[in-house]
């Protein structure tokens, strides 16, 4: 039994987003102020009301609201009289992510599972620095050293410098200047905060997959502080993205999607990105479909999807642009061109002279074929717009089902403990000398906790080859 179509607009028509077509992806575009977050927020309602979870980065912070139901409001009761629909208040089930565990549960990955070429991305790595880290990556996969967190990684370096003679021969060279210039980037990805990103236990992507009362749960990433460091937030999402694909089974044309993820500020992915890296996010995007996995790129201007990704992005929603440069009369000109052209509606003009909450619309029909474009209305979201308190959004932490799994960090044995521990056996003392003792085994305390992370780094050679994602697998990495 198909699933009803989900009204998100009205002109002349009402306009659908067809559930069986929303893994297709999309893309939602606009100046900033017209009206981009309520289309995001009416898509997410409107696709948790089938069960569908959703996952959306908060980036300006506005986004929490969603947990509860709107209130009166003088401009959505009048969008909602010009659409035809009662408002209907009513909020989502909301869970609570935050990199940095500030509000809401800490979403955390290990170094493995990032992998050396998307470190390399975060950490600003030119192509010498990024194919020594590859090479400190092997040499833990090698010796059975698991990289779980940051000073993991920098025991490794300092590994690999101490021993580069004896490593050479199989390995390669590792200069002391693309070291130097490694541990130069992790000390500036931990003055942002990002070291709070890597370490156990790792977030389960099943806790991204769950439905509550036969709604889709909306997973939301306080994206606000995040944000600011770019290569960070852009690169974080891609590796989920990846995840998402190599975890999840095929499931060939859904009637409903498994998962739509909504990734906003898309244009931080892609700016400055090497042609590799942007061929490989097609490559992707392209694939993760077959999962079952919507992706939809939020982004002020449609120059900011390279052409190859925005040819996969088959469902859109295009607000008002600013033509007052000649870059913007070609954003203008090439969302007008996008569209598959209705002789009533003039779509260059069109984007230019829009209000708020207008947009311009055309969604995938049955047979996969883009619907000729409509002007059309957004409907008006049924969650509350103004964010939550920090009492309210506490109240929605401590009752989620993932709260009391990620709180605690927990660091058991991996690459620093180990080669602290031969240091020792080398030179008595050692350890301690560098301040800190080789800890016990902590098997019991990550017992239930680190099943996921140890599936994870099971593989070749007895289980000392890491595994690192799909992306490691496309970069050309170890599987």
């Amino acid at each position: 039994m198909s699933v009803e179509p989900l009204p998100v607009a009205k002109g002349d028509i009402v306009l659908s987003l067809l559930p069986g077509m929303a893994n297709r992806h999309g893309l939602v575009t606009g100046a900033t102020g017209t009206g981009k977050t309520v289309t995001l927020r009416v898509l997410a309602e409107k696709l948790s009301s089938i069960g569908v979870p959703v996952f959306v980065a908060d980036v300006k912070g506005d986004l929490s609201g969603m947990a509860l139901p709107g209130v009166p409001d003088p401009k959505l009761e009048e969008r909602a009289r010009l659409v035809g629909v009662p408002l209907d208040p009513a909020g989502v089930p909301v869970v609570f992510w935050d990199v940095f565990g500030e509000q809401g549960h800490p979403l955390r990955a290990t170094v493995s599972e990032m992998g050396p070429l998307l470190l390399s991305r975060i950490l600003e790595l030119n192509d010498v620095q990024e194919g020594v880290l590859a090479l400190v990556f092997k040499v833990a996969d090698d010796q059975g050293l698991l990289l779980l967190d940051l000073k993991d990684l920098r025991a490794m370096l300092q590994y690999v410098s101490e021993n580069a003679a004896q490593l050479q021969p199989r390995y390669g060279n590792a200069s002391p200047a693309s070291i130097g210039a490694i541990q130069r980037g992790l000390l500036a990805l931990e003055a942002q905060g990002g070291d709070r990103f890597f370490g156990e236990p790792a977030l389960d992507l099943d806790d991204l997959l769950q439905a509550q009362s036969g709604r889709g749960v909306v997973s939301v990433l306080a994206a606000d502080r995040l944000v600011r460091a770019p290569r960070l937030y852009a690169t974080f999402l891609l590796w989920l993205l990846s995840e998402l694909y190599e975890k999840l089974p095929e499931v060939g044309d859904p009637e409903k999607p498994r998962l739509v993820f909504f990734f906003d500020e898309a244009h931080l992915l892609f700016d400055d990105a090497p042609a590799a890296l942007l061929g490989k996010v097609e490559q992707v995007v392209r694939l993760v479909r077959s999962k079952g996995v919507g992706v939809y790129f939020v982004t002020q201007n449609p120059l900011d999807v390279p052409e190859t990704v925005l040819g996969q992005l088959g469902n859109r929603v295009q607000h008002a642009l600013r033509a007052f440069t000649p870059r913007d009369q070609k954003a203008v000109r090439t969302a007008a061109d996008t569209f598959r052209q209705n002789p009533s509606v003039d779509a260059a003009r069109a984007i230019t002279e829009m209000g708020v909450g207008e947009a311009l619309v055309s969604f995938l029909d049955g047979k996969g074929t883009p619907e000729v474009v409509q002007r059309a209305l957004v409907y008006p979201p049924r969650s509350r717009l103004a964010p939550l308190s920090i009492d309210e959004r506490q109240k929605v932490i401590r009752a989620s089902p993932a709260f009391g799994a990620y709180e605690q960090a927990v660091d058991r044995e991996s690459a620093y403990e180990k080669l602290q521990a031969r240091a020792a056996q080398r030179v008595p003392g050692a350890a301690a000398s560098r301040g800190r003792p080789v800890p016990p085994s902590q098997t019991e305390k990550v017992i239930g906790a680190m099943a996921t992370s140890a599936a994870r780094a099971v593989g070749t050679q007895l289980g000392r080859e890491i595994i690192r994602g799909v992306l490691g697998g496309l970069f050309g990495g170890r599987r």
